[in-house]
C-alpha cells in the first residue's frame, strides 16, 4: 500500500529509516539519495522516521479573548441551540463574533456538533446560584430565522435567558 506524503516531501519512511541506520556520510548519503545534506543531518537526529505535527502546539483564537471563548462554550454547552442561533444570541454581547469564529471555537472544545435529542423538545430552564430560578418574563425568545445553513434541528425551540448571558459575559467581581 502507498504512503501518504505531503507534497514537497522528499523522502519516504523507507528512505527515512535507511538514512538513521547508515554509517555513511551526510554528503556520501546525499548524493547517492539526491536530496540536500540538511536533509540527511535532520533524519539522522530525529528518533522517529514520522512528520512532525505542524501548526500551534496549543491552538487558541485569534478573534476571541480567553474569557470570551469561555462564554461561548459555556452558552452552547447550556442552551444546546444551533449555531446560527448561537451566533444571534451572542452577538450583541460580543460584537465582533463571526459564524466562522464560532464555528471554530465550537470545533477546538469539541462541541461543534449537537448530540441528536430524541423525545419531546429541549426547553432551557436556568437556575442561577443566589437568584433562584428565571422568571418567564426574563426569557427572551429568538425570533425564527429563515437561514440556508444544514445545521437547524427538528422543532426545537429558541429560547435563551437574558440573565444567564449577562451571568457569563460580566466580570467575576460583579458577581
Amino acid at each position: 500500500m502507498g504512503q501518504v506524503r505531503h507534497g514537497s516531501a522528499t523522502t519516504t519512511h523507507a528512505v527515512r529509516a535507511a538514512i538513521q541506520r547508515s554509517q555513511a556520510s551526510l554528503s556520501a548519503l546525499s548524493k547517492e539519495l539526491g536530496i540536500n545534506p540538511k536533509t540527511v543531518a535532520k533524519w539522522r537526529k530525529r528518533a522517529t522516521v514520522e512528520d512532525m505535527k505542524t501548526g500551534p502546539k496549543e491552538p487558541r483564537s485569534t478573534v476571541l479573548t480567553e474569557a470570551e471563548e469561555a462564554a461561548v462554550v459555556a452558552f452552547r454547552r447550556h442552551t444546546l441551540l444551533p449555531l446560527d442561533d448561537c451566533l444571534y444570541a451572542l452577538q450583541p454581547s460580543i460584537p465582533h463574533l463571526t459564524r466562522s469564529a464560532l464555528h471554530r471555537c465550537l470545533q477546538r472544545h469539541g462541541i461543534s456538533r449537537l448530540p441528536d435529542i430524541e423525545g419531546p423538545s429541549h426547553t432551557c430552564k436556568h437556575v442561577l446560584p443566589g437568584n433562584g430560578q428565571a422568571e418567564a418574563s426574563e426569557v427572551q425568545a429568538l425570533p425564527h430565522r429563515v437561514l440556508p445553513h444544514r445545521h437547524r434541528r427538528g422543532s426545537r425551540p429558541l429560547r435563551v435567558s437574558s440573565i444567564y448571558l449577562s451571568a457569563l459575559t460580566a466580570p467575576a467581581s460583579s458577581l
